[in-house]
């Protein structure tokens, strides 16, 4: 299962946080103890979202190595956002 939903996390984020949440709900249920969290993440913030599901360790929660993980998704979603942006403001300039 990890390597099929690292397969499926570089085609989509959400796709992987789909999949997983499908087949290993448990896991998602656990990480996100409410499920109105877990839909936010899934839509404005994919990879932290998938980032905190595989990294959370029951019941611990996530520690350690796992925090630099989720702090390093949080970083790459908000440079999507970033990347995004600049793109729309090119292209405007462009057209």
């Amino acid at each position: 299962m990890g390597c099929l939903l690292a397969l499926f996390a570089m085609i989509s984020p959400r796709f992987a946080v789909f999949i997983l949440w499908v087949f290993d709900n448990e896991r998602m249920s656990r990480a996100f103890e409410s499920g109105w969290i877990a839909l936010i993440g899934f839509f404005f913030l994919p990879w932290t979202t998938l980032a905190w599901a595989v990294c959370y360790a029951w019941p611990a929660g996530v520690s350690g190595f796992g925090y630099l993980v989720v702090g390093f998704a949080f970083f790459v979603d908000l440079a999507s956002y970033g990347s995004g942006a600049r793109e729309r403001q090119r292209r405007a300039q462009y057209a």
